[in-house]
């Protein structure tokens, strides 16, 4: 079976941050993009462009396939049912280092918004929990650069 990776990208404010993390996951070989929440989609309901996403993503908002579904659950639901396991990215104290983290299946990992990251009630239904061990002064990282991190590590643990 070969080990796919696909994020979710659940309440993330920022059309800036989604159109950097579409960069680096269409650079590091993620499969798909699913969005939910009040997370920004690379167009509007009228089909045009978000400009805010197109001007950090550089093209990868087009050629990333994407979709998105106002709850993440049916996404979740969906993706352990075809055997992926979900993996949520978030500081927790059942959490393990991502460094640690070794894919063995198809995985999906959750991000969560920038400010209140991912809810307990979406934690809960996340087969793993993985973090960024931090050391200075500052307690978390930009969602962006978080995303960037797990992803490159993940493709290396593949």
């Amino acid at each position: 079976m070969e080990l796919q990776i696909a994020i979710l990208l659940h309440d993330i404010r920022s059309a800036h941050n989604v159109g950097s993390i579409f960069r680096t996951a269409d650079a590091a070989g993620v499969a798909r993009a699913y969005l939910s929440g009040y997370t920004p989609k690379p167009v509007d309901r009228f089909g045009r462009p978000q400009k805010e996403i197109a001007k950090t993503a550089l093209g990868a908002e087009t050629f990333l396939p994407w979709e998105y579904r106002a709850s993440p659950d049916a996404i979740i639901a969906k993706l352990k049912r075809l055997g992926w396991e979900i993996v949520g990215v978030e500081q927790d104290t059942h959490a393990i280092d991502y460094r640690k983290f070794k894919m063995r299946k198809p995985t999906l990992f959750i991000f969560g918004n920038e400010v209140r990251g991912l809810s307990k009630a979406l934690r809960a239904k996340c087969d793993a929990l993985t973090e960024i061990p931090m050391y200075g002064r500052k307690e978390s990282l930009n969602v962006s650069v978080a995303a960037g991190i797990v992803l490159f590590r993940a493709m290396d643990s593949c």
